[in-house]
């Protein structure tokens, strides 16, 4: 009976021993993150969900105002204090990997059944995948069905095949242009000055101007990112192009403000026929404005391109841990973990599978819930048109394009209240341009 009883302690000491030894296993990795407090217990409650599924790791949340974010970051940074992983804002994300901050996450996904879209990789030198969008928004065209049925017009097509050349996106807008007399200005007593509906808003907000250099032929930068392009003929004459709907075919309304807001102040108001936009705002702001919308797809100076982003989700370089950073990312942005804001409309899924595998497609596009109730639209805009056309914002691979942006900004204002051609402010302020995106 002694040696039973003997044996018996033996055993559960060993189990005991056993369990500490496992927990005492288990590794803590650091998340960082920004937002308010309710974002934060919101995040953390995801946390709790991974942290719960397996017994290998634990993850620990480290959140940061936004205002402080790049700043702390930075800090941390100089002191080899980095989190393990985290979310960054993307035009300065490359900068981080040059400097030798982000980890190689090329093998992030190969214990999935999916990868990201190709065109939502960040990668360094054009080539080492540094980090993945947490999901994916692409460029479109909203419009509103009741101007075009009002003026008999047809509405903007959904597929890459019907799309608006950029002159026949000039004339359609034009038949949607209205003075207060209900002229158009095709009519030769149109009034210029009193425009109570314009029929087109293209959104120079800046980084969206890019999509309109690639569409006409050219780019912003060459595709290693090192080497600005935007004096070139074709991505002046671009921006020329934008800024002439205002000042030269009275389609589209003056816009200098500093605010990312063309959806907001152009379909969903009420007072312009068609703009452009992002797929984030089929959830933000069209869902509620109670205008009888749709979808489409960009017009087109020469060739057929839309611009896809989104904020990305690094490991970074300082990690001890990164395999299991790495891991944690991957569940992390799982399209079920996300799938209130993919339902709104809020956000696109970041897998191929949703863009390829007709059961994960009809997961999003078949949803009750989804703003976009037409599917042959849905499907044709947001799947293959992503799929077939769109291509990475520039901050996928040309550093420091923060900068650059806020530069370009203030560059281009006299080009769209026509104090300054297109060719003359670019041409001006390129060796300041250029510096921009060198110096990092």
């Amino acid at each position: 009976m002694k040696k039973l009883i003997a044996l018996v302690l033996t055993v559960a000491m060993l189990l005991t021993l056993t369990a500490a030894m496992a927990e005492g296993d288990r590794v803590t990795i650091t998340y960082s993150y920004w937002g308010t407090p309710e974002e934060s217990a919101s995040t953390q409650a995801v946390l709790d969900q991974y942290n719960a599924s397996q017994d290998k790791v634990t993850v620990e949340l480290m959140c940061i105002p936004n205002e402080q974010y790049t700043t702390k970051l930075n800090s941390m940074a100089t002191a080899g204090e980095l989190p393990d992983c985290g979310i960054m804002n993307e035009n300065g994300l490359l900068a981080f990997a040059n400097a030798g901050l982000l980890a190689d996450v090329s093998t992030m996904y190969d214990n999935s059944d999916s990868k990201p879209l190709e065109c939502l990789t960040f990668k360094k030198d054009g080539e080492t995948p540094v980090a993945y969008s947490g999901c994916n928004e692409i460029l479109m065209l909203y419009y509103n069905k009741d101007m075009f049925d009002k003026a008999g017009v047809a509405y903007p097509s959904a597929t890459a095949d019907g799309a608006y050349t950029w002159e026949e996106f000039i004339e359609v807008a034009k038949k949607l242009t209205l003075d207060k007399n209900g002229k158009t200005p095709n009519d030769a007593d149109f009034d210029a000055n009193s425009i109570v509906q314009y029929g087109c808003v293209i959104d120079n907000w800046t980084w969206q101007l890019e999509v309109w250099a690639q569409s006409n032929g050219g780019a912003w930068f060459s595709p290693d990112g090192k080497e600005c392009l935007i004096n070139s003929p074709e991505a002046i004459e671009s921006l020329q192009k934008v800024a002439d709907l205002t000042l030269k075919e009275h389609v589209m309304p003056l816009y200098l403000g500093l605010a990312d807001e063309g959806i907001v102040r152009s379909v969903a108001s009420g007072t312009v026929a068609m703009a452009t936009g992002g797929a984030w705002n089929m959830g933000t702001c069209m869902s509620g404005s109670g205008i009888n919308f749709g979808i489409g797809v960009l017009p087109y100076m020469k060739e057929k391109v839309t611009a896809c982003t989104s904020g990305p989700q690094v490991v970074f370089a300082q990690s001890k841990h990164q395999r299991e950073a790495m891991d944690f990312i991957a569940w992390y942005t799982k399209e079920e973990n996300s799938w209130g804001l993919i339902d709104s409309g809020i956000w696109m899924p970041l897998l191929e599978k949703y863009y390829t595998d007709s059961t994960a497609m009809d997961t999003w596009l078949k949803s009750e819930n989804f703003p976009i109730k037409d599917y042959d639209m849905a499907k044709a805009v947001l799947v293959d048109y992503t799929k077939d056309y769109a291509k990475s914002a520039c901050w996928y691979y040309t550093p420091n394009t923060s900068d650059f942006i806020d530069l370009l900004r203030s560059v281009l204002s006299p080009v769209w209240s026509g104090d300054s051609t297109a060719e003359e402010a670019i041409n001006a302020n390129y060796e300041a341009l250029k510096a921009s995106i060198e110096d990092f």
